[in-house]
């Protein structure tokens, strides 16, 4: 449609979707959550795709936050139930089966570095600020801020970044343990994009494996999910993909996995 606030692409197994409000510097408003969440609905059934890659248009802004001109006028129901919204969209980023990157191209503030939290990788230019600078306009963050930040890089980087609302610039944010790796402006695209075929030519269920581990194991005891992974080990035995593999390996040649 030629009205979506998003861009979707396909680089063979690689989904590229694209958050397209270049006026509004990206802004999360309700249309571009329901979109997303339909977006990666999509991918997520679609067997065609191995990995996606979420970014924003524009050099600029990754996604600059959530759009303050819709939320500014907001009942206390209408906004818990956007924040709702918000936090059902990334928590099916967070919970797909197939790996997801951030290219953070550009301002990562508010809802724009929650969108990028929930997803399982973020690679960002060395150029980029990242940030909840909620608090200077009298708000919290409302997407799952405090909790992701918490649980990426700890209680004292998330009562920084939100206490003070300043953002950060990449280099800290990477030593926060924020983003995963920085690189120049000029690389990102094909870094990305490099990492992201890396990704997509893996075995697929074993991809849904890790991450399946990863999601129930932070929020369960160490007991529960050693169980948990023992019997995601254990299942993957089951595929034909595990067999490729190791005969793969012992033969001296590179796997040709089929998700199978």
């Amino acid at each position: 449609m030629p009205d979506s606030p998003l861009l979707i692409a396909d680089h063979d197994a690689v989904r590229l979707i694209t958050v397209h409000r270049p006026d509004k510097l990206n802004a999360l408003n309700a249309a571009t959550l329901d979109a997303l969440h339909a977006a990666f609905d999509a991918a997520a059934a679609d067997d065609s795709v191995r990995a996606v890659v979420l970014t924003g248009t524009g050099p600029k802004a990754f996604v600059a936050g959530a759009d303050i001109a819709e939320m500014a006028g907001l009942t206390p129901v209408q906004a818990r139930d956007f924040s709702l919204r918000g936090q059902r969209m990334m928590r099916r980023v967070e919970k797909m089966p197939k790996p997801v990157i951030a290219m953070i191209n550009g301002f990562a503030l508010g809802g724009g570095l929650e969108l990028a939290m929930c997803c399982h990788l973020r690679i960002a230019a060395d150029s980029v600020k990242v940030g909840q600078p909620e608090i200077n306009l009298g708000l919290i963050p409302g997407f799952g801020g405090t909790q992701r930040l918490l649980r990426l890089a700890g209680r004292a980087a998330v009562l920084e970044l939100c206490l003070a609302g300043a953002p950060v610039d990449a280099a800290r944010a990477q030593q926060l343990g924020i983003i995963n790796r920085v690189v120049s402006a000029a690389e990102l695209e094909a870094e990305t994009m490099a990492l992201a075929a890396q990704l997509a030519a893996a075995a697929p269920l074993a991809l849904r494996g890790i991450l399946d581990c990863v999601n129930v194991g932070a929020e369960c005891s160490l007991e529960e999910a050693l169980e948990y992974e023992s019997a995601q080990f254990g299942l993957v035995f089951s595929t034909d993909d595990m067999r490729e593999g190791t005969r793969a390996f012992l033969e001296r040649r590179k796997p040709a996995f089929r998700g199978h």
